[in-house]
């Protein structure tokens, strides 16, 4: 990846790993804006997205610049909180095929105004054709994520690791069904970090290096 064309860094990470305050701080290191769920989300609600109703936007050449850069600021209190999901959710009904051709879309038509960083939402595989991109996973021991999660989210141990079970099992049917391989295939990044031992500052530095 040349940091000094326009490029798109896809984090994907492990729940407790670290991963996505990683890639904020990337994102402030690289001076560019960082895009995860609740991003894609804020504007799939804005305008009600359909993947034919962003061709329609596309054919008035209508630009996502300027609402994302409101979804930034006012969202940007929010970047910390994980995604934990309800005991109800269930892992194969969380996304229908619209749903994830309209966040491909989104996402693309994103890395293609600007460089950008995304965590999550498959982005090793949204961008796998993109020129200029840098895909990462970024995992963690089990005992390093119930610790962190715990923490984080003021519960005890043994909720930690239900969460995480929970969480890992729901985005590896997410991944596998949506792009036809596993996320734990390293085969689909060019970088692999372990959280073990590191700040998320000394993996955005590591990540920094790799860049040049």
């Amino acid at each position: 990846m040349n940091k000094n064309e326009q490029f798109v860094i896809a984090i994907n990470r492990e729940l407790g790993s670290g991963g996505r305050t990683v890639g904020r701080l990337l994102a402030e290191k690289l001076g560019v804006p960082f895009y995860d769920k609740a991003v894609i989300k804020a504007l799939q609600e804005k305008y009600n997205l359909t993947t034919a109703e962003i061709e329609r936007m596309k054919g008035r050449k209508h630009s996502w610049w300027a609402d994302v850069e409101r979804i930034l600021k006012i969202d940007s209190g929010m970047g910390m909180n994980y995604y934990l999901p309800q005991k109800s959710d269930a892992p194969d009904l969380l996304t229908t095929d619209e749903m994830f051709k309209t966040e491909t879309l989104i996402l693309q038509d994103l890395a293609a105004e600007q460089s950008c960083i995304v965590a999550g939402r498959s982005g090793f595989h949204v961008f796998r054709n993109h020129p200029n991109h840098l895909s990462i996973l970024i995992q963690a021991s089990m005992d390093h994520r119930v610790k962190r999660v715990a923490r984080k989210q003021n519960m005890s141990e043994d909720e930690a690791r239900k969460t995480i079970e929970h969480v890992d099992k729901m985005r590896e049917n997410y991944v596998k069904k949506y792009t036809g391989t596993s996320r734990y295939d390293t085969r689909n990044y060019q970088l692999v970090i372990s959280a073990d031992g590191k700040t998320e500052e000394q993996m955005a530095d590591m990540i920094m290096q790799y860049i040049g």
